[in-house]
């Protein structure tokens, strides 16, 4: 079982070294860091999820039974007036724990965070058209493709195409209201870097 605990400054040295390349950084958090990824980055990051009503809630998913961080998620651009979100920065970090199920749990973990405990209407994410494993997670956990935002992003002299994709509130409640006290995770391929914001 996953559970989400607020990203603190302790994790870190851990999500740097699950960052190997400038291309995985790209994948995994768009163009808001440079590679490599260091604790400046990290600590200006940080901050933006502190204070009484933040942009954004970030977190490190953490095994249950054995208290081991094993993953990286957010919820960024948090609109209370509007009330909506976009889920990002999704990560397992290590290869051996990918398409487990962890990545479903985590990203139905933070649907709940933003549909129970911020009351949000939507939520939506972009992730790369290439990234399978993670759109199929994401669809798993109820997400709608949208649209396609066609070389939306650079790397080196390739350009990269994203899915848009989002789930609201209404969705969320029927898919949620028949599995209430089952702690049912499902499984599914985990999104290994697959949102970014």
């Amino acid at each position: 079982m996953i559970t989400l605990r607020p990203f603190a400054r302790a994790d870190f040295a851990r999500l740097i070294a699950w960052i190997p390349s400038a291309e995985f950084l790209l994948q995994w958090a768009g163009p808001a860091f440079t590679f490599p990824l260091d604790t400046a980055q990290l600590d200006a990051y940080l901050a933006e999820s502190e204070g009484e009503a933040p942009s954004r809630m970030i977190f490190t998913a953490v095994e249950s039974d054995t208290a081991t961080a094993v993953g990286h998620i957010e919820l960024a651009r948090i609109d209370r007036r509007n009330k909506s979100a976009t889920l990002s920065r999704v990560l397992i970090g290590e290869a051996g724990r990918r398409g487990q199920g962890a990545g479903l749990e985590m990203v139905r973990r933070i649907l709940q965070i933003g549909f129970e405990r911020l009351t949000l209407h939507r939520i939506d994410l972009v992730v790369f058209d290439f990234n399978a494993s993670a759109i199929a997670c994401y669809e798993r956990a109820g997400f709608v493709t949208e649209g396609c935002l066609r070389e939306a992003r650079r790397f080196g002299e390739e350009y990269w195409s994203l899915v848009q994709m989002s789930i609201l509130e209404a969705e969320w409640s029927a898919r949620v209201a028949p599995h209430r006290g089952s702690g049912d995770a499902g499984s599914a391929p985990s999104p290994t870097r697959g949102t970014h914001a």
